[in-house]
């Protein structure tokens, strides 16, 4: 597996690390606090059969600029400073991928500015705050498995812990939002490997408290191409069904053997939903 060419682009807002994969049309991917490099992203690498991949390390993480202000830690900022990027390529406009919070940031571009973006592809994502208002999600206390996520996010925070330990913990997690656990090793198969800036994490952790754009999704006026797991812990499929209703141009796929990672679970299916959307 080729490895992910690395930019160092310079922006009114800042530098980032962006790394480039592929040929075609362009798709501008990020999340809100994963760190990325050469070895690329699993999200990522659904795309690049058929498209020019731009996959951003956001303020903070890897190599882009450190944050001087909390609030540049923030998803508007995100979505701002993807634009910046954007106009340093010289793409007119391009399509946005967004998985679980990087979907989050594609709404906010999507409401924002839907003019730069050929069409919006949210992947297991919400347009709202979602771990108080379903006990379906992971992330709420009347979840059975709400405590051990909580513990695993924080042990993963360490800077320092060891690869085997941070590889088993990572791997823990991970499975906990598979519908079939067992298939983790099929799944995660690829020389990948990606980190959490405690920073963003911690920010996001008190920002989402008081996220909803469900009113202003009118405003997304690009097709969006809504992906769910029927099964999805982090952000149950009634937040897709919800977005799929609001926005104009939305089109919606529930894919029923998954849990959070459809693009893996169901990776075939995942791959002709998305190619024949934008084709």
């Amino acid at each position: 597996m080729s490895e992910w060419k690395r930019d160092m682009i310079k922006t009114t807002r800042g530098c980032f690390e962006v790394f480039v994969k592929g040929e075609g049309e362009p798709i501008c991917i990020t999340h809100l606090y994963s760190e990325f490099n050469e070895s690329g992203d699993y999200f990522a690498e659904t795309f690049i059969e058929n498209s020019k991949v731009f996959l951003v390390n956001l303020k903070d993480v890897g190599n882009s600029d450190k944050a001087e202000n909390a609030h540049e830690l923030s998803m508007v900022d995100a979505v701002l400073d993807l634009e910046e990027i954007r106009k340093v390529y010289g793409y007119p406009s391009w399509t946005f991928a967004g998985h679980s919070t990087g979907g989050m940031i594609g709404v906010l571009y999507g409401v924002n500015f839907s003019s730069s973006l050929k069409s919006l592809i949210l992947v297991g994502s919400s347009a709202r705050e979602y771990c108080s208002s379903s006990s379906k999600c992971i992330y709420n206390e009347g979840h059975p498995k709400f405590k051990r996520m909580q513990e695993l996010m924080e042990l993963l925070k360490q800077q320092n812990l060891k690869g085997e330990v941070r590889n088993r913990l990572s791997k823990e997690r991970t499975q906990l939002s598979l519908f079939r656990p067992e298939n983790y090793e099929l799944y995660f198969s690829k020389n990948i490997i990606k980190k959490i800036s405690a920073n963003r994490l911690n920010f996001f952790s008190r920002e989402q408290l008081i996220f909803d754009v469900t009113r202003q999704l009118s405003a997304v006026k690009t097709k969006t191409i809504i992906l769910c797991g029927r099964h999805d812990v982090q952000c149950p499929v009634e937040f897709s069904i919800e977005m799929s209703e609001l926005i104009q141009d939305a089109s919606l796929h529930i894919f029923e053997q998954s849990n959070h990672y459809p693009f893996l679970e169901e990776e075939f299916e995942f791959k002709r939903v998305v190619k024949s959307v934008l084709s």
